[in-house]
């Protein structure tokens, strides 16, 4: 297997014709054939089905593109950054779960110190996702949360594939509930206001153990139950069903506008907030100030 021929393959999904493909990477249809053929031989799966409508990729072909994309990718991230050029670009990538001081922390780090070339990645994801970002060093930094319930098993995790956690800060849960809920008017709210209240939060795909949701209490019943994959879409359920989540409590109103609010939840637990780096691999200069960057936007919040 080559980087070439993940090139080629990726450019056969993005035409979707072996024809114009081979037209716009300029060699033949049946070189591109043959190359995407031995790619299928050395792999021992079948990446294209052949229709009368033409080809489609196959199930084992559209899980294999997903690495192929990664791969170069990251290849072309290398290049850029090391070969001969007039300077260099800045690069960074991060993984975090669904926080907007995430965001903040890498809007501000830009714009301090993007510069006139650069290539940011700021992803918001799944708990394991994030693990396995950082271990797999796709992520310098991933940013995610612990708690009494999760805390040993994600520790264990964290120790397993040779990362670090070092947490930014503690705080006690929350709810995010819109502006209008009845419930904004209280200071403090309890379990069993909620119940009422459809429950959002962030679902984790094939790895959906309680050990990773982003919100504490998810073992809780809950008699109205929303799955997202998105912070906007659970800021418009929120709005539009009065729906609430849990949550650390701290939103930036510049970024997400004051429609959401966090009220305090009446109970015995606490959230660690913290950063993620893999204890293998030395930090870049831009992953050292976006984590300056972070620690500010938490004492900027009275966090610390």
């Amino acid at each position: 297997m080559t980087i070439q021929q993940l090139k080629y393959l990726i450019e056969v999904v993005n035409t979707g014709s072996i024809n114009e493909a081979a037209r716009n990477l300029f060699i033949s249809q049946p070189t591109l054939s043959k190359s995407i053929k031995l790619l299928e031989t050395e792999m021992g799966i079948v990446i294209f089905t052949r229709s009368s409508k033409g080809i489609i990729l196959s199930s084992d072909g559209a899980e294999f593109l997903s690495y192929a994309r990664q791969v170069v990718e990251q290849v072309n991230l290398m290049e850029r950054r090391y070969l001969d050029s007039p300077y260099q670009e800045q690069l960074l990538s991060v993984s975090t779960q669904h926080y907007s001081f995430s965001v903040d922390a890498m809007v501000k780090m830009i714009d301090k110190y993007g510069g006139d070339k650069y290539q940011f990645t700021l992803r918001e994801t799944r708990t394991f996702e994030i693990i396995e970002d950082v271990k797999n060093m796709t992520s310098e930094v991933g940013v995610l949360f612990m708690s009494n319930f999760n805390s040993k098993v994600l520790s264990q995790l964290i120790k397993e594939n040779q990362l670090i956690f070092e947490p930014l800060f503690t705080a006690s849960p929350h709810v995010f509930i819109s502006k209008d809920n009845p419930l904004a008017e209280k200071d403090l709210v309890t379990l069993e206001d909620l119940t009422p209240y459809p429950r959002l939060a962030y679902e984790q795909g094939h790895n959906n153990s309680f050990y990773f949701t982003e919100e504490i209490l998810r073992t809780l019943d809950s008699p109205k139950d929303i799955l997202v994959s998105d912070r906007a879409t659970l800021f418009n359920c929120l709005i539009g069903l009065n729906g609430y989540t849990i949550s650390s409590g701290v939103l930036n109103a510049d970024l997400n506008g004051t429609d959401i609010i966090p009220v305090k939840l009446d109970v015995e637990d606490q959230i660690t907030v913290g950063t993620l780096v893999n204890k293998k691999a030395q930090l870049s200069r831009m992953a050292k100030l976006y984590l300056e960057e972070l620690e500010k936007c938490i004492i900027s919040y009275n966090l610390l």
